[in-house]
């Protein structure tokens, strides 16, 4: 991936989810409890991982929510400790370099950044602590200086969305298939890009109708009444299968299904979104597209541990698992030998997916 295209592909995802809150508090509602903060009581004699949040934090059922499963099952397996921290909305970036910093000099050999945004600010610390590794869910290197203490965690979202995009044209009994992105940019792009094309090659003749909540502000990830509004839009033009990369706006969508009655459905994304839905989402919720954040988490803590970090740009795809789909609901369970049949196509290389509509 070059420098130009790794820029503007990360330029989203790390803010699913987006939406008030502060992880140190232990929350309230949907938010993690502090019974359930790993940090506040692992006391093991292993790595000691710093996990930096992006806006949203633990409880957005999301992106930052599979960061955190990564780091418990780490924790868990290499006998590790762990502290946190979390971006505020329009913080300046001298808070996430000093959120870094504060990881490293309280002793953290693994440090991640949950999503894009830490691309510059750790592009900046990691220079000044050598012996600490350092890993950027969706990042990238700004200036090609290639740091050897820094990975690039990124994703093959077109496969995962190129699977859902076979499962939403096989169900769609109106021949009309919804996308809404939270944001008009290269990485949302990739997602609308596979899903078009494991539509179109599952069903030629399906209409994938698209819409963006927002053309640059990344707001368009936590507005859920956006969400809504846009997904009604499709269904009222006859779709009746609606995939959302939309982050925490897409609980309008799934509430669009809902309105929109029986026979609509929505397909969530990052992980499986039926398991945190509500009862009355959860009938309407097909599949999601799974996007292993936690994989890529919990793989970056291993390789610091095994005294083998991984470094500069690490790919994580059907292959490596690092995407793929759910079931939970039963929903598909009639034509997911199918999916993966396309699959196995895409993993031996005989279909190649889009990364741009």
């Amino acid at each position: 991936m070059t420098k130009l295209s790794a820029v503007a592909a990360v330029a989203a995802l790390a803010l699913a989810g987006c939406g008030s809150s502060d992880s140190s508090s232990g929350g309230s509602g949907d938010k993690p409890s502090a019974s359930k903060d790993v940090c506040k009581t692992a006391k093991g004699d292993g790595p000691k991982i710093g996990l930096a949040y992006d806006v949203g934090g633990r409880g957005d059922q999301s992106f930052n929510d599979s960061a955190y499963a990564g780091l418990e099952k780490a924790v868990s397996d290499f006998n590790a400790t762990c502290i946190e921290g979390e971006a505020t909305d329009g913080e300046a970036e001298s808070a996430r370099e000093d959120r870094l910093r504060n990881f490293a000099e309280n002793g953290a050999t693994a440090v991640v950044g949950v999503g894009f945004a830490y691309s510059e600010s750790i592009n900046k610390v990691a220079p000044d602590f050598p012996d600490v590794n350092f890993g950027v869910i969706d990042g990238f290197d700004p200036d090609d200086k290639a740091n050897d203490n820094v990975a690039y965690l990124g994703f093959a979202e077109e496969q995962g969305s190129f699977l859902v995009g076979v499962a939403a044209a096989q169900k769609s009994k109106s021949g009309t298939i919804g996308f809404v992105g939270g944001v008009n940019n290269d990485l949302i792009k990739k997602f609308e890009a596979g899903y078009a094309a494991g539509a179109k090659a599952a069903k030629p003749d399906v209409k994938v109708l698209v819409s963006y909540i927002q053309e640059s502000d990344l707001k368009g990830f936590g507005d859920p009444a956006g969400g809504k509004a846009a997904a009604t839009g499709e269904f009222d033009k006859g779709a009746d299968v609606v995939y959302h990369a939309a982050g925490g706006s897409g609980s309008g969508v799934f509430d669009a299904a809902v309105d929109a009655g029986d026979g609509k459905w929505a397909i969530g994304v990052d992980s499986d979104q039926y398991l945190t839905a509500t009862d009355a989402q959860k009938t309407h919720i097909l599949t999601s597209m799974l996007k292993r954040v936690d994989t890529a988490t919990y793989d970056f803590v291993k390789s610091v541990d095994a005294g083998s970090p991984l470094t500069s740009y690490q790919s994580y795809d059907l292959k490596a698992d690092g995407v793929g789909y759910s079931t939970s609901g039963g929903f598909l369970d009639d034509i997911t030998g199918d999916i993966d049949g396309y699959k196995a196509k895409i993993i031996s290389g005989a279909i190649k997916v889009p990364t741009a509509p």
